[in-house]
């Protein structure tokens, strides 16, 4: 289904809904140019993370946060992650038959895990534009939205604190991140003010990139949020802004004037798996923390670095 073709939606107040959370957005409708070639005919999120796509990570999440009702907006050459999200019965029933329980839940859980819908934006105009398209699934029901590129480890609260925010203060909710000066440009920043709750803030504004200089400050916008259905209709009217895509920051910036805008200031463990450093350094930590692989995988990884010199890689070290 192509989004931009939909039939007209009654306009939403503007009054911040107190619905309990129940659905979540994923947007997966990125090129993944950084992953070239290995992203020209595999979506990057279904790049591996161990033995599991990025993007069940994610979903996982969701579902753990009480989120039943996921909705994916992906794109041309997706079709992969639909895939993964439904029953693939012929190999299920090989599993079967070979009494392999194992490998059969981990082939049926992806499926379990929620009530996945698919939506295709038709045309990659930004994030806000990817938001916008979820618009008729959600309806005038807050709902969450969960970027396939920031893994959170699964240890952490972070969506649920961000949905108890949401229950007090109705509004938007976003997670904030304070990073070095030096790496403000590749985000949204936010401007705050405290609140009388230890790590949750007032955001007053949002500016999409803004130079180090020009930041409001070092909190960062990072991917995970839990929306009003007011965004709806900012989005409908916000014009193209940086890139020329249409950002969800620049909506928001709307929603933060108004002052019906939080942020839960988060310092915990979190995986971008959207740069090829950070992806390598995600696959080796969760690896090293797996119960069935950890113990082997890191002994071997203390025998690697141990002889590696500076310069030096795998292929220069003498045989054994």
């Amino acid at each position: 289904m192509n989004a931009r073709h939909r039939a007209p939606v009654p306009s939403l107040t503007a009054t911040p809904s107190r619905r309990p959370v129940r659905k979540a957005v994923v947007p997966a409708a990125g090129l993944g140019t950084r992953f070239l070639p290995a992203t020209k005919a595999t979506p990057k999120e279904m790049l591996p993370v161990v033995d599991k796509p990025a993007i069940q990570y994610v979903v996982e999440e969701a579902a753990a946060a009480g989120l039943d009702d996921i909705l994916m907006i992906t794109g041309r050459h997706k079709r992969a992650i639909e895939d993964h999200f439904d029953h693939a019965f012929e190999l299920e029933q090989t599993l079967a038959a070979k009494g392999d329980t194992a490998r059969l839940d981990a082939v049926r859980d992806p499926a379990r895990l929620a009530d996945i819908h698919h939506l295709r934006q038709g045309e990659p105009l930004g994030l806000g534009h990817a938001v916008l398209c979820a618009r008729r699934h959600v309806g005038d029901q807050p709902f969450a939205v969960l970027l396939g590129d920031d893994l959170m480890d699964p240890r952490e609260t972070l969506l649920n604190r961000m949905l108890d925010v949401r229950d007090r203060h109705a509004g938007s909710v976003v997670a904030l991140l304070e990073v070095p000066a030096e790496q403000v440009h590749l985000y949204g920043c936010a401007a705050v003010e405290p609140t009388s709750e230890d790590g949750v803030v007032r955001v007053t504004g949002l500016v999409e990139k803004p130079s180090s200089e020009t930041a409001p400050s070092r909190y960062a916008v990072i991917g995970r949020y839990v929306l009003d259905p007011a965004v709806f209709d900012v989005l409908e009217r916000t014009p193209p802004g940086r890139g020329g895509e249409i950002q969800l920051t620049d909506a928001l910036q709307d929603l933060a004037a108004a002052g019906t805008v939080h942020g839960v200031l988060f310092s915990g463990l979190r995986y971008d798996t959207g740069d090829k450093v950070e992806y390598l350094r995600t696959v080796v930590r969760l690896a090293c923390e797996r119960p069935d692989l950890g113990a082997e995988f890191a002994a071997w990884l203390r025998d690697f670095v141990s002889g590696l010199e500076p310069g030096r890689t795998e292929r220069d070290r003498p045989a054994a």
